[in-house]
């Protein structure tokens, strides 16, 4: 199971980080990803981060904003969310993929985290 937290309510150029704590069963050879979910519009991919930690890839509206990252011997990985802005507020969810690469599709993950909440204000 995977469980994301670390959500909550930022000024916009503010800062957040994002954790997602796997328990129950090791994630570390599988890729993982974030995706978001804005009131109203569909679930879309954030970045992704493949099993070893040695390859990312962000969506073009986080790029030099946001860090992927993971540390697989705590079973955990995060986000890092910097410059937020008020199109960011939404609901994050982690996931791990079916493979050990990148993988920036809905369809390539089969375990998600319940999600976090991030608010940013103008």
């Amino acid at each position: 199971q995977l469980q994301a937290s670390g959500g909550g309510l930022v000024q916009a150029g503010g800062s957040l980080r994002l954790s997602c704590a796997a328990s129950g069963r090791t994630f570390s050879s599988q890729g993982m990803g974030w995706f978001r979910q804005a009131p109203g519009k569909e679930r879309e991919f954030v970045a992704a981060i493949s099993w070893s930690g040695g390859s990312t890839y962000y969506a073009d509206s986080v790029k030099g904003r946001f860090t992927i990252s993971r540390d697989n011997a705590k079973n955990t990985m995060y986000l890092q969310m910097n410059v937020l802005k008020s199109e960011d507020t939404a609901v994050y969810y982690c996931g791990a993929s079916k493979y050990r690469v990148i993988a920036t599709m809905y369809s390539s993950y089969d375990y998600w985290g319940q999600g976090t909440l991030v608010t940013v204000s103008s």
